[in-house]
């Protein structure tokens, strides 16, 4: 029997659209005054508190080891560089720029599928990765003119967050979603709380460990569950309509993340960065549908090639 919800799914991936901006805008609000590091420590140490009780409690598998345990590490070590680079471009550049150069994510992901794991893909796709790179440039192009190299930051998020997604896939059978995100948290706190403590004590910059004001533990406390909360209303909506569904909903992330911008920073994105998100808006659409297409083209070629198999 089929468990398809499509309409409680979608409504999941909007509350995912509006939750993981909201994030994002509160990293840039604590950005100026908070070390990254530190920014970061708590981001996963709060992940590891929300998700382990609902681990134990739950009974739900979280023991890992051989090669999957060797993918979860690597998979947390992408996890905080993805994030770490996002916490950085959010300090220069507007919150609808970095979310939108962000997304050239599905082109990369359709590259790495084809050149690293052989996949087919069409030249119409590939056209389609061509167009929104170039979309993706045009937003790049006045951010980089204004503050340099951070405007390329995003693109690493991209690129970090692609193969953190081709491992994820590597494991996902094989572990529990939230038993992996918890596990996670508590291995990159772990990780990054002695390299905060050597940090500090280098005086290194980045490293460095503050002491936040009740303001800023607060938005710190924000991060870490508004970060928590987006992955795992991802992960149900997943559970509950097909990623072809939800697929197409997730640019809407882009229009949210420039009302946010605009309501708490009053920016938005200039002429040429508004061509270039749109540009890239629908070359991943394009793509989300002709992947769409595809599936049914080969579901159905199955179908039929299953119904002339002689019994």
């Amino acid at each position: 029997m089929s468990t398809d919800r499509p309409v409680l799914g979608i409504l999941l991936m909007l509350g995912f659209c509006v939750v993981a901006p909201v994030g994002d805008a509160v990293a840039k609000l604590l950005g100026a005054s908070v070390p990254l590091g530190q920014l970061l420590l708590v981001r996963f140490a709060v992940q590891g508190l929300i998700l382990l009780p609902i681990v134990i409690f739950g009974h739900r598998l979280w023991r890992m080891r051989g090669r999957v345990l060797w993918l979860v590490i690597l998979r947390t070590a992408l996890h905080i560089f993805g994030i770490g680079a996002m916490f950085t471009a959010l300090k220069y550049l507007p919150l609808a720029d970095a979310v939108a150069i962000a997304f050239v994510m599905p082109f990369i992901m359709l590259l790495l599928g084809k050149y690293i794991l052989g996949e087919e893909v069409g030249a119409r796709r590939l056209w389609a990765c061509i167009v929104g790179f170039i979309g993706t440039l045009l937003v790049i192009q006045p951010s980089f003119a204004e503050v340099g190299w951070p405007a390329l930051l995003p693109l690493a998020v991209a690129i970090t967050f692609s193969v953190f997604i081709l491992v994820t896939r590597q494991i996902a059978r094989e572990t529990d979603p939230i038993g992996l995100q918890a596990v996670s948290g508590v291995m990159a706190a772990l990780f990054l709380a002695p390299v905060v403590l050597i940090g500090d004590a280098l005086g290194i910059a980045p490293l460095s460990v503050i002491a936040p004001n009740a303001y800023e533990w607060s938005l710190l406390l924000g991060i870490g569950i508004l970060g928590t909360g987006a992955h795992l209303l991802m992960t149900w909506s997943l559970r509950y309509a097909p990623a072809a569904t939800l697929a197409p909903m997730q640019y809407l992330e882009i229009p949210v993340a420039t009302a946010i911008g605009w309501m708490i920073f009053n920016d938005l994105p200039n002429t040429l960065a508004g061509i270039g998100i749109c540009i890239t808006v629908a070359a991943g659409l394009y793509i989300v549908m002709r992947e769409r297409s595809v599936a049914r083209s080969i579901a159905r070629a199955s179908r039929a090639k299953s119904l002339q198999t002689p019994a």
